[in-house]
């Protein structure tokens, strides 16, 4: 299935990604991106949050010609640097990533205590922006299991906050798929993982989880904050003055 996104009778339409996504659903994540691929070639860009190596990998065999972005907050885990590398590793070459950073005048502080809005808007909402400007599709790694907020992602959908089509190839998975996926590929894992971390972002903000507590109840534990905003669909808090994102390509080795 091959839908022409320049046809601006289309490409913004709510209802043709929604029957696009009907066709999709239950398909591998591997079709999933070989249409993303064939659809849209080098006018797509996946962000990856390296919490596992699923996407990245997926990403580099199935839609090569994609950007693969990564959002630097300045607050990710060691361990989430590792896996970058040890993902290179396993892609056995150079695994090429635009690195998204706050801007020059964003230093690392405790804005998150006070105003952990602001602080997700200024290290990841504003150079998300920055990173789909131009872009004609955005791949995600977002799950139905992930909670509330997102139990009812399709495949595929119109985000009209960004203006691009939103494509979600991991969207069905369980756990157990994912840890399928990792087995079957060799895969590296992330270290926090088996640490009692099923959803991982920035180390203040993020904790290890409790048996029977939500997969993303270490996420902003304690406060009324579920989402950094990268997918709600209304703009978020605006990110100031001083956040003008810096994208910095570089080549992982």
């Amino acid at each position: 299935m091959t839908v022409a996104p320049d046809q601006q009778s289309t490409r913004s339409d709510p209802d043709h990604w929604r029957s696009v996504a009907a066709g999709l659903e239950g398909r591998p994540a591997e079709d999933i991106l070989a249409w993303a691929a064939e659809t849209f070639g080098g006018d797509l860009v996946a962000t990856v949050s390296f919490e596992d190596a699923a996407l990245p990998y997926l990403v580099a065999t199935h839609a090569p010609a994609a950007t693969v972005a990564f959002l630097d907050t300045q607050y990710h885990f060691a361990e989430t640097w590792w896996l970058v590398e040890a993902t290179r590793r396993r892609l056995g070459g150079p695994l090429r990533l635009e690195i998204l950073r706050p801007g020059p005048g964003v230093l690392p502080d405790d804005r998150w205590v006070a105003d952990p809005e602001g602080c997700c808007a200024v290290r990841k909402v504003e150079p998300l922006g920055r990173a789909l400007a131009g872009r004609a599709a955005w791949i995600t790694g977002i799950r139905r299991i992930d909670g509330p907020t997102r139990a009812a992602a399709p495949v595929v959908e119109w985000d009209d906050r960004w203006g691009v089509v939103k494509i979600n190839p991991l969207v069905a998975w369980s756990d157990a798929d994912l840890e399928g996926y990792q087995t079957a590929h060799d895969l590296p894992r992330h270290p926090l993982a088996s640490r009692g971390y099923p959803s991982i972002g920035c180390w203040p903000c993020t904790r290890p989880v409790a048996d029977g507590e939500d997969r993303r109840a270490g996420r902003w534990a304690g406060l009324d904050k579920t989402e950094c905003g990268l997918h709600l669909g209304a703009a978020g808090t605006d990110a100031g003055t001083d956040s003008a994102a810096v994208a910095v390509a570089v080549e992982v080795r």
